[in-house]
């Protein structure tokens, strides 16, 4: 073994090394009788006769020439795959350009259809299907899902008994120049009556006070085997969301049957992480991002899958007790099970994280002259001194206030609905303590202007709020300064950067 490479591949060798191990140990105690009626280890039987065959699709040029790829402009549907007759889905590779590209991953939606279903059993973002949220790529490698050298690869068994549709749909707005895919499907003149079908449902939730996060409720027979798990606080980087413990409701429990002790020790880890990204067979973190309080982790129950016969919930704590508000969740449950299934949650009109969104569409400073404060004075200022980026390089200040005071804007909406509502704003030493109503009721969290340095907050969601058509009205509250501002006298001054509404957010 080359002990010149980084640690994290030595553990990722060590890993693999001791699960070759095991089999190799199981084989020896399983006795002589057995091993020569079971070839033994994982490559032990590949010279036996297979029955079947083999159907294999892709998006080679239909020509013969050298122009592999399928181009998917917005809004369209490529069909990567229709199959008649029983078979096996065994392995799934594609590779897109353009690269890398968050919105692509996000907005790139696969699905699978078993046996003619109306709705599919499989359905989910293509980075997160292949092990990476976020929108994210990033090589790493597991048993049954990888991303690795530009590729991305699958090797969940997906059987179906009749037929098999699969699926991507563009849903963004950026067109894919290249889809590249084969998949592999084992055909058979039938499949054994126990047969399972393959699902794959993806979530996102913005935590709740009180309120856990759903992974998966279904209802059949069948058995769970594996999550993935996207977390992003929205302010700060504290990872204490991972104090979470996972709750496993089988067959209509009233109380959790399988309770954990934490979010990273149901994820086979500990201590928040604590020596940093790895991949293995089952289990691993492949983002742990410090600076933003970001982890993107995995745990396949394939050695341990859980069953249940009538229905299944899966859903994990944040914070201790459920007390981490505003941290962005996106998750991915994979199970086998009888149909039909429940339908699924509609997707999310909103699949980029909202820490992805870069800038307000409601300029705060387009407001000035409409804009009605009980106290101070209201002006516009350039930002363009200052490092971080504010949009269009200037913002709404409010200056010259006390605790108490507030400030009227006008909040437009497109239509009567409910709607997402984040806000930019402004943090330094000399910043007060807002808070924000919408036609009189107050939303979301306090917003703390403190910070040692002047910073733009990022998007700061307020949740769903209520709006008609036309004008409402937003108004924010001075309440008060961070400890650490007491040293200002002006210490209440308030930076609107703007404004931005959302489709609702459940």
């Amino acid at each position: 073994m080359d002990f010149n490479m980084g640690s994290k591949k030595i553990n990722l060798h060590l890993s693999f090394f001791s699960y070759f191990f095991s089999l190799a140990l199981f084989a020896m105690i399983s006795g002589s009788a057995a091993a020569q009626a079971h070839p033994e280890g994982p490559l032990g039987d590949l010279y036996l006769a297979r029955e079947g065959g083999l159907a294999h699709y892709s998006s080679a040029d239909p020509t013969g020439g050298n122009d592999d790829r399928r181009p998917l402009a917005p809004g369209e549907t490529l069909i990567l795959a229709e199959h008649e007759g029983p078979g096996v889905v065994r392995r799934w590779w594609v590779t897109i350009a353009p690269r890398e590209e968050p919105e692509l991953l996000r907005h790139l939606i696969v699905r699978c259809y078993w046996d003619g279903e109306k709705e599919p059993s499989v359905e989910v973002p293509v980075g997160d299907f292949f092990g990476m949220g976020f929108g994210e790529w990033k090589d790493y490698i597991s048993l049954p899902l990888n991303m690795t050298s530009g590729g991305y690869n699958a090797y969940w068994p997906m059987p179906f008994r009749q037929s098999a549709r699969i699926t991507v749909e563009n849903t963004g707005t950026l067109p894919v120049a290249s889809f590249y895919y084969n998949i592999d499907i084992r055909t058979y003149n039938q499949l054994p009556e126990e047969a399972l079908y393959f699902h794959a449902q993806y979530r996102q939730a913005r935590t709740r006070p009180g309120q856990p996060v759903t992974i998966l409720e279904t209802k059949g027979r069948g058995h769970y085997v594996g999550t993935l798990l996207s977390m992003q606080p929205q302010r700060g980087k504290s990872l204490s969301y991972l104090e979470g413990d996972e709750q496993i409701f089988v067959d209509g429990e009233k109380t959790p049957g399988i309770i954990g002790t934490g979010t990273e020790d149901y994820f086979s880890s500990g201590w928040y992480y604590i020596t940093g990204e790895y991949s293995a067979p089952y289990h691993g973190v492949t983002i742990k991002d410090d600076e933003r309080g970001r982890i993107n982790t995995y745990r396949w129950h394939i050695e341990d899958p859980i069953p249940f016969y009538e229905s299944f919930r899966f859903q994990i704590e944040h914070g201790g007790t459920n007390d981490a508000p505003g941290v962005e969740y996106s998750s991915v449950a994979f199970w086998y099970q009888t149909h039909p299934h429940p339908p699924f949650p509609p997707l999310p009109d909103q699949l980029m994280p909202l820490s992805a969104i870069a800038s307000p569409s409601i300029e705060a400073e387009a407001l000035l002259e409409q804009a009605r404060a009980t106290a101070g004075q209201l002006r516009v200022q350039d930002m363009g001194t200052f490092k971080g980026e504010w949009s269009v390089g200037a913002q709404l200040w409010w200056v010259e206030a006390t605790a108490g005071a507030s400030l009227a804007l006008p909040l437009e909406a497109p239509q009567d609905g409910i709607y997402e509502l984040v806000g930019f704003f402004t943090r330094a030493q000399d910043y007060g303590i807002i808070r924000l109503l919408v036609n009189g009721k107050q939303v979301g969290p306090l917003v703390d202007g403190y910070a040692s340095r002047v910073e733009p907050t990022g998007p700061v969601s307020f949740g769903n709020v209520e709006l008609h058509k036309g004008v409402n009205e937003l108004k924010i509250e001075l309440v008060g300064k961070d400890a650490r501002s007491a040293g200002y006298s002006d210490g209440y001054l308030v930076g609107i950067d703007g404004f931005l509404l959302l489709p609702r957010q459940e």
